[in-house]
């Protein structure tokens, strides 16, 4: 019997994110999954309707929702209010009628639910794992610009060493996290590698040829996210034969669509949000995909993003905008890796691709599939899992 805790645990019928779900949906193969999440999160398209707290089987993963109020911005002390919240109601969820835990895995991006988890893992003599994928609070140091005497700082800080010393693994996105979680009561046999992935499916329909060169963002825009230069690109390549395409929902996707609207570039398309199964649609009706980060020291540790996995499976070239030290794109022999926050070197990036035949980016795009193929289907993943159990 697995419980995992995630507050932000989503589906393909609720929307973001989608680790917790399809790891379950391989653990089920040989194990009862029960997943706690929260009635609410930013990143739902569709939250559960839930008055009270309501279990349902999803695909044969027991949800239980945890009714928590909307909030409006991701940045906000609404959402920080909703952590609180979600976690008091889980010290007072009935659990008698819930199989008893072999494995507790607690997966961020909130890491509070592992004072609760904790204590569970005690009481029913469980394996205790913390997954880590953004880690805080230094995210919110070093990103948010917030400093390490805040009072909420203070209280992940505490959260985070106390996962770190008590969890019988921590498991990270991030490949090089190890650095930063040897400071804070971790020793490295109890860190485990496990990154993001993709369910695996045959999706690759028959390249489009375009009259236009099609350049695609899909996910998130956010502020993360670096889309000012995409648009400061499409600036750049105002004259060539060249469209930019984001598809998505996000709280900077008004001031981008202003920005654009602002300096007249017709060039710049956006598209609304689709559900998951429709975002490789999309994907195959550009020519090379675009990802791309701020320069930030954060990022030393690694990045494991679901999009990168969503575009090496569509087979198609990607231009990587990043600093990280991990080097996805360059390892796949998938495309371009360009330095972040540096429009010219994008758009010098996009320009080599739009120049390469045909089969020369379908070769890049093979060259993707395979490597996802090998290394990040859910399946896979899932039985590294397994070890730890």
């Amino acid at each position: 019997m697995i419980w995992i805790i995630n507050q932000y645990a989503g589906s393909p019928y609720h929307g973001m994110t989608f680790r917790t779900y399809y790891l379950a949906k391989n653990f089920i193969k040989k194990h009862e999954v029960n997943v706690f999440s929260a009635s609410f999160s930013h990143v739902m398209s569709s939250p559960p309707d839930v008055n009270r707290n309501t279990t349902e089987s999803i695909d044969g993963i027991i949800y239980h929702w945890i009714k928590v109020f909307k909030y409006t911005q991701s940045k906000s002390v609404s959402r920080v209010i909703s952590m609180f919240l979600f976690l008091f109601k889980l010290f007072f969820l009935p659990t008698s009628k819930i199989n008893k835990p072999d494995v507790i895995i607690v997966s961020s991006i909130s890491p509070l639910p592992i004072w609760r988890a904790y204590l569970w893992s005690i009481k029913y003599k469980a394996k205790l794992i913390f997954e880590v994928r953004d880690i805080w609070p230094l995210s919110l140091i070093e990103l948010g610009g917030f400093k390490r005497s805040h009072p909420f700082v203070w209280l992940l800080q505490k959260t985070e060493n106390f996962a770190y010393k008590n969890a019988d693994y921590v498991v990270s996105v991030l490949p090089y996290a190890f650095d930063h979680m040897k400071n804070h009561f971790l020793d490295i046999d109890r860190f485990r590698y496990i990154p993001n992935g993709i369910e695996i499916k045959n999706q690759v329909g028959n390249s489009i040829i375009n009259k236009t060169f099609k350049v695609g963002y899909a996910g998130t825009i956010g502020i993360a996210n670096a889309l000012d230069y995409f648009i400061e690109v499409s600036k750049i390549l105002k004259d060539e034969n060249i469209e930019f395409h984001i598809l998505g929902s996000g709280p900077e996707k008004n001031r981008l669509m202003e920005l654009v609207s602002s300096i007249a570039l017709n060039k710049v398309i956006f598209h609304d949000p689709v559900s998951k199964d429709q975002v490789p649609v999309f994907l195959q009706k550009m020519d090379a995909l675009y990802i791309g980060w701020h320069n930030s020291n954060l990022y030393r540790f690694g990045i494991s993003p679901n999009k990168i996995f969503d575009y090496l499976l569509a087979a198609k070239p990607i231009i990587n905008s990043s600093g990280a030290k991990n080097k996805i794109i360059k390892d796949a022999k998938a495309g371009f890796s360009v330095e972040p926050e540096n429009p010219h070197a994008i758009a010098e990036a996009i320009m080599k691709l739009s120049n390469l035949t045909l089969e020369e980016r379908k070769e890049l795009g093979r060259n993707g599939r395979e490597y996802v193929e090998k290394h990040h289907s859910y399946e896979k993943l899932a039985q590294q899992y397994e070890s730890l159990f």
